[in-house]
């Protein structure tokens, strides 16, 4: 079974697509297997993070902000790619040091995830994007 999801971003954050791979599981009456989810994307990623207290995310950010600056920052002078902006080969190298695919667990139709885990689209670009996550759920025969 495959489809796509898509995730309307506000600019750099985290964005929950949690409850979207839910209601395609329970829609799909999907058993057990392996689903794999892969953002279609350079300058995103995709997270399994904790989605209790937001403080989390907002930290994450605010991290990644200060260990990647933009490329108008000093210390980024090196940079060749900014073309498009001083927030895109900052978002290139997030994006590279991060996961751009997820694979999780599938038991009676529901993920196998933690009490507080999370399915997150990490936006790296400063703009609004509609971020395309390709889904792939392997079923156990």
């Amino acid at each position: 079974m495959q489809t796509s999801f898509g995730i309307e971003t506000r600019g750099q954050g985290l964005y929950e697509f949690t409850g979207q791979v839910d209601a395609w599981l329970r829609d799909r009456k999907a058993g057990d297997g392996l689903l794999t989810l892969f953002i279609r994307h350079t300058s995103a990623s995709l997270l399994i993070q904790e989605n209790a207290d937001p403080d989390v995310q907002r930290d994450l950010q605010a991290y990644f902000s200060r260990l990647v600056p933009p490329s108008d920052d000093p210390s980024m002078r090196y940079l060749r790619h900014t073309m498009e902006g001083p927030d895109d080969m900052p978002a290139h190298i997030k994006a590279a040091m991060m996961p751009v695919s997820l694979t999780i667990p599938v038991s009676g139709g529901r993920m196998v995830l933690g009490t507080w885990q999370g399915l997150y689209v990490f936006e790296h670009r400063d703009r609004p994007h509609l971020r395309k996550v390709a889904a792939h759920l392997a079923v156990s025969a």
